[in-house]
């Protein structure tokens, strides 16, 4: 007999309770160092390890093993799931045109095996990817071998993901949908203005940036092309997808700009997710939940390496799903 998301649901609503509360995060807040952080995560269960970055790993593979055995339909995960082969090409491909070894920087899950990535790239094969790819893997290549433009490349291989992503999230649920359109749609943003600061070419612009719903594609380039101040002002007066409250956080600074965004979609989880119980959402929210606690352990590690004060720690925190 299958699994059924009645069961599921079930068993994710039994797992939230374990989930971050304010007062978890308060008493990593508290902590002094990284060991001290390190043996906190272990103490309450989130993970295993001798550094926070082992602790998180051996979480996000139990995590993973936990919704495989669980899920109805585990396809409902492949848009995330695509983000670690896009990953893995990019490691296998600077890791072969430089003679490094990567293999441990290889992650999964994946769609895409190791091996036929190593193929591919090995003997520029791309014929044996999925058709969203293998054109675009190829060009990527290309741009690699011949320009060492690893910038582009990563452009390049990027678009292809986040497009796939769009298509991939349509098939499965009307929340995952809207979920990756407002991704990519503040993707695109992050590269326009990183591009509008920084100076870029229209072709560069045209490659990188992806089609989504109110995102307005050419007038964003050609306002990037005149420099931030421009794009500022053209994406001011936007309100899709919040655009004009995101960027007067931009304006108070770019990390601003970050929290408002990983808020807007922890925020979309909760509201669409968290206390549904019918369909794959209560999963894909408890999904969503993990990534934001992973989020809120990376700051306040990174707070307490640099020896920032606890204010301004607390200051970078992003909302949590419990």
């Amino acid at each position: 007999m299958g699994l059924s998301y009645e069961f599921s649901i079930g068993s994710v609503s039994a797992k939230e309770k374990y989930l971050f509360t304010n007062s978890d995060i308060e008493q990593m807040l508290a902590c002094k160092n990284i060991d001290e952080l390190c043996r906190l995560l272990c103490d309450k269960g989130y993970g295993d390890g001798d550094t926070v970055d082992e602790v998180i790993e051996s979480h996000t593979k139990e995590l993973w093993s936990y919704l495989k055995s669980i899920t109805p339909d585990f396809e409902i995960f492949s848009p995330f799931i695509i983000q670690n082969d896009i990953h893995n090409l990019k490691v296998v491909l600077k890791g072969t045109m430089s003679d490094r070894d990567y293999k441990n920087l290889l992650v999964t899950p994946n769609t895409i095996d190791f091996n036929v990535i190593e193929e591919a790239v090995k003997n520029r094969k791309f014929s044996l990817f999925p058709e969203w790819l293998a054109k675009l893997a190829d060009e990527a290549y290309e741009i690699l071998a011949h320009k060492s433009d690893a910038r582009a490349c990563d452009a390049i291989i990027d678009a292809a993901a986040m497009k796939e992503m769009l298509v991939m999230s349509q098939k499965y649920s009307k929340f995952l949908s809207e979920y990756f359109k407002t991704l990519i749609f503040y993707n695109d943003i992050k590269i326009s203005i990183r591009c509008a600061r920084t100076g870029t070419t229209k072709d560069f612009l045209q490659k990188a940036l992806v089609d989504v719903d109110g995102f307005r594609k050419e007038e964003v380039i050609a306002a990037a092309l005149k420099g931030i101040t421009t794009l500022e002002d053209e994406l001011s007066k936007r309100s899709e997808y919040d655009c004009n409250i995101a960027i007067e956080e931009y304006k108070n600074s770019p990390s601003d700009f970050e929290k408002f965004v990983d808020n807007k979609l922890i925020k979309m989880a909760k509201e669409r997710c968290k206390f549904t119980r019918e369909g794959a959402e209560p999963l894909i929210g408890f999904y969503l939940g993990n990534i934001a606690e992973k989020t809120v352990i990376h700051i306040i590690a990174s707070g307490i390496r640099t020896k920032s004060d606890e204010s301004t720690i607390r200051e970078r925190l992003r909302e949590i799903y419990g």
